[in-house]
């Protein structure tokens, strides 16, 4: 399973970093057509905004880790482990049901802009927003999962620590 887990977040890897390297070639043709043709392409802006839309949100969900994201633990840490684990469930649970609830609305949303279309590629909007939709999903999997974990583990991100210092025993 772990394996497979693996193969799945390489590849999510490699789908962001095409995505990445697609942006950065389309910046640079934007470049060289502005101030080496001094003729400006237009729809290289709007394919760029449009990747940085899905790299930043396909990346939040499938590619950064809990682990990852800057957190303001302090007090968190400086609790006894029993504690620990009651933060853990109570915040993974709010994020998981807090986004599991706004799922409806934005899905409603995001089908709304289908009469929609960007201004130079045509693209329908609802295409260039379902990520966000994909995002919302994938983050209420993920805190759903981490619940599991910390009722079933405790809390998997400090296991093992004391006051957020590894122990080296």
């Amino acid at each position: 399973m772990k394996s497979i887990i693996g193969w799945l977040h390489k590849g999510a890897e490699g789908v962001a970093a095409a995505m990445l390297a697609a942006m950065f070639l389309t910046f640079i043709l934007q470049i060289f057509s502005r101030y080496i043709l001094v003729s400006p392409i237009g729809w290289t802006l709007e394919l760029c905004l449009t990747l940085w839309v899905w790299i930043v949100f396909w990346g939040n969900a499938f590619v950064v880790r809990h682990k990852d994201h800057v957190t303001f633990d302090v007090l968190y840490l400086s609790v006894r482990p029993g504690l620990r684990r009651i933060f853990a469930l109570i915040t993974s649970a709010a994020i998981a049901i807090g986004f599991a609830i706004s799922l409806y609305p934005t899905w409603d949303y995001i089908d709304f802009l289908k009469i929609k279309k960007s201004a130079i590629l045509a693209i329908p909007l609802n295409l260039v927003f379902s990520i966000y939709a994909v995002f919302v999903i994938a983050v209420v999997l993920t805190y759903a999962y981490r619940f599991f974990l910390v009722v079933r583990h405790g809390d998997p991100d400090h296991r093992g620590h004391s006051n957020g210092v590894k122990n080296e025993s």
